[in-house]
């Protein structure tokens, strides 16, 4: 399997190369040449795998430059019920009566679901860097669930550094405990005074500098990175399976969103033939992506229109992924896309697709709707009530936009983005009581911090980089 870039570099790169890479060196993010299929005879071979076993299955379509017998052995010391506190690594739920099926995807040593691609990139890391005898400095930015997984699947890690920048004082009380009290030496915080777009400008300013990227050996962990996005992949599919019983069923998934990177996972596993009828995108407040799948707009944002809202994850307006979705939408013509991403938004904010490219949108069976705060107390309220079922706020947003799409005899699967605990405020706002924790995270606000506050300036990050480098 080969590598290209969406805005129009053919050179093709493997996956190993790519791992370490983050960002095509034409500014546009990684895709494969083709997306391999699956047939039906595949599916029933695969269903009734264990998670670990899927996912090398899956895995294996992807990455040839890996032994096998090295993959599987990575991915088997990843997904673990040690780590993820069950066997089925993501069980499914139902929810009552109420034709919503949840997939919890939360039960990771961070409680957001980015640890079920972080944790198995921290361990391709180490394996690659490890063969080659390099190093890897890893920048990133996160609106609160990326950066405390990327930070525990990275500490301790042969080789590489950690940079992480975030929005500051605008992450939960919880999410900012979980990042600034790690001490690993290998990891950096900077709180970054702005909006998550401003630290993701950063780190992909910094990834366009080709030469300070080649010389401090600059990788990503945010979902711009391709191995991130592939081991997402995977929990689509186990969610599938454990919904239906027979390869001929179809189902739907709602995906709350805001950087596109967990729903555009849901669209490569359509893509490989998983017999998915509807994406359903759920936005908060910042409704960046249901505002283009409405109107064939796509209208980013500045700090000052990005709303801080009590789903903060989502407070994102500017969708890194959504570049690879329109790559395909636009027949996987690189010039096009780069004329989309690169030249309209930088002249104008925002892009408009053609009237074709806008009614191809339905071929690919995205829906969206949108949730506020008001939305999210009444939905995490309503939910605990009727079903004695305790969502975070996210979840809370993905719930109320899927009862909004449900159909007759198609399961609607809701991923489960976060546990409660993260976002204690707002449960106590909706239902008037604390949510439980897992056991060792009582009193973690309390715990030391250390991380520095910067303004969103990119030479300021360099310097920073440059200097604990050099330690």
């Amino acid at each position: 399997m080969r590598y290209i870039s969406t805005r129009g570099d053919q050179t093709e790169r493997s996956f190993c190369e790519i791992l370490l890479e983050g960002l095509a060196p034409d500014g546009g993010l990684y895709l494969p040449v083709a997306y391999p299929t699956v047939d039906a005879a595949t599916l029933a071979r695969w269903r009734g795998l264990a998670y670990a076993e899927l996912a090398f299955e899956i895995l294996s379509l992807y990455i040839d430059d890996i032994p096998a017998a090295d993959l599987k052995a990575l991915v088997a010391k990843t997904y673990t019920p040690a780590v993820f506190g069950t066997e089925a690594i993501v069980p499914v739920r139902r929810l009552g009566d109420s034709g919503l099926l949840i997939e919890a995807l939360s039960n990771g040593p961070t409680l957001a679901f980015k640890d079920m691609a972080m944790q198995l990139l921290g361990n391709l890391f180490e394996y690659e860097l490890g063969r080659r005898g390099e190093q890897l400095n890893i920048l990133g930015a996160t609106s609160g669930d990326t950066g405390s997984a990327a930070e525990y699947a990275m500490r301790g890690k042969h080789g590489v550094r950690v940079f992480m920048l975030s929005p500051h004082g605008r992450m939960s009380a919880f999410q900012q405990a979980q990042m600034f009290s790690l001490q690993d030496a290998n990891i950096h915080n900077i709180a970054v005074e702005g909006v998550f777009d401003d630290a993701q400008d950063i780190v992909k300013d910094v990834s366009n500098d080709l030469a300070f990227k080649r010389q401090y050996k600059i990788g990503t962990v945010n979902s711009i990175n391709w191995a991130r996005l592939l081991a997402q992949v995977v929990y689509y599919f186990a969610g599938y399976f454990q919904a239906t019983k027979h390869n001929d069923e179809v189902v739907s998934f709602t995906v709350p969103s805001g950087n596109f990177g967990n729903v555009c996972a849901g669209h490569v596993a359509r893509m490989m033939g998983l017999p998915i009828k509807h994406l359903v995108v759920a936005t908060n407040e910042n409704d960046v992506l249901d505002e283009f799948f409405r109107t064939g707009t796509y209208r980013v944002r500045g700090s000052a229109e990005t709303h801080e809202t009590s789903s903060p994850s989502m407070d994102i307006s500017k969708a890194s992924n959504f570049e690879r979705f329109v790559f395909d939408l636009v027949g996987r013509d690189g010039a096009r896309t780069k004329a989309l991403f690169g030249d309209a938004i930088a002249r104008e904010g925002a892009f408009t697709v053609s009237p074709a490219e806008f009614s191809a949108i339905a071929g690919y069976g995205f829906q969206s709707g949108k949730s506020t705060h008001a939305d999210r107390l009444a939905t995490i309220r309503r939910t605990d009530e009727r079903f004695g079922d305790l969502i975070d706020t996210h979840t809370a947003d993905g719930v109320k936009v899927a009862a909004e799409h449900v159909e007759p005899g198609v399961p609607m699967i809701v991923l489960e983005t976060a546990l409660p605990a993260k976002f204690a405020e707002t449960i106590r706002e909706a239902v008037g009581r604390e949510p439980g924790r897992p056991a060792g995270l009582d009193g973690i606000e309390a715990l030391p911090k250390r991380f520095t506050v910067m303004k969103p300036d990119t030479a300021a990050v360099k310097a920073f980089i440059q200097a604990h480098c050099a330690d």
